[in-house]
């Protein structure tokens, strides 16, 4: 197997440039050693380089749940980022639990340079013990109370769910319907703030029975709708905050036999791959979640680079939603 020596000789450069040229640093005769690098077949040795630096070459990600197509693409987009930089993922699945996010966190610092979470809850305090430790910590998708002290990119999740209303309202809908996510949560509580708000300023009020809580699982998508079709009067339109509740309101629009959009129109948050494929096509509010999983592995590479970036203001973004409209929703029927 080819040594950072044979590297060093065909590049014609010392050992400690190409040590730094692997961790990422600016150095000299760049190209040289990338194509002594290449033709040698050379792989450093993880193991040797963490006890050289002090660091794991590992970056912790948590989210509240795995089986979610969109904590998928972020993941697609974190690992996109982090490739060429040396980096390996540890995923780990908190399944919407503070308690279960805390013992993850607890284990996973010492074994990762940096974590990228989605808190399970706005009130959980474990993020706070990570930084404590010296992890650079960055959040993605939720908030935390407090965290403008941490890095963050997150998306306008009150203007989401404006667009989702005012698409509503605008087809002629005043009986409406949202099935929301957990309120202890920054995309639970912002969307449905920000739906709730739009529908008030067009006249129409979210009736108690048609404001529903969901916890982002199917199977709390597919009960909600199930009593939301149970009223004396059912809504002609719903808005489900994410893609899980969405595909359950589907399946018991389906298993009522509900023709959508003719007797309920839907429009959900988060496309699906399969979005554009069902039948009738699905209207959405949209996001770009593989660019989120890019910026916050960028924002978090920042935070571990060459100048070894720990300290500073909080740097946060917000990415803006959009609406793709299908053929999910229509007028209301006469």
């Amino acid at each position: 197997m080819s040594t950072i020596h044979d590297v060093a000789a065909r590049a014609g450069v010392s050992t400690a440039t190409v040590s730094r040229h692997l961790r990422g640093r600016r150095v000299r005769a760049a190209a040289a050693i990338q194509e002594a690098i290449d033709a040698l077949g050379y792989r450093p040795s993880v193991a040797a380089q963490s006890l050289k630096s002090g660091r794991t070459h590992t970056i912790g990600v948590v989210v509240p749940d795995i089986t979610n197509p969109y904590f998928a693409a972020l993941v697609k987009g974190m690992e996109s980022a982090s490739r060429d930089h040396g980096y390996r993922l540890l995923l780990a699945n908190s399944d919407e639990s503070g308690e279960r996010e805390d013992d993850v966190l607890t284990d996973m610092i010492r074994q990762v340079d940096g974590v990228i979470l989605a808190p399970a809850t706005e009130q959980d305090e474990t993020p706070l013990h990570v930084r404590d430790a010296g992890v650079p910590l960055v959040f993605v998708d939720r908030d935390l109370a407090g965290g403008e002290h941490f890095d963050a990119v997150l998306v306008n999740n009150h203007e989401g769910g404006r667009q989702a209303a005012s698409h509503l309202l605008a087809l002629g809908h005043t009986r409406i319907a949202a099935i929301s996510g957990q309120q202890e949560t920054t995309p639970g509580r912002h969307r449905r703030e920000g739906f709730a708000a739009a529908l008030a300023e067009g006249g129409v009020q979210l009736l108690p029975e048609f404001d529903l809580i969901g916890d982002f699982r199917e199977e709390s998508g597919y009960q909600l709708t199930l009593r939301m079709l149970s009223s004396a009067e059912p809504p002609t339109a719903v808005f489900t905050a994410n893609n899980l509740m969405t595909l359950g309101a589907l399946k018991a629009l389906h298993d009522m036999r509900v023709v959508v959009p003719d007797q309920v129109s839907v429009i959900g948050f988060d496309d699906l791959d399969t979005g554009p494929l069902l039948n009738p096509p699905l209207t959405v509010i949209d996001r770009p979640m593989v660019e989120q999983g890019v910026l916050a592995m960028r924002l978090l590479l920042q935070r571990l680079g060459r100048d070894d970036d720990r300290t500073g203001g909080a740097r946060r973004i917000t990415l803006d939603t959009k609406l793709v409209q299908r053929g999910s929703t229509g007028a209301p029927r006469r």
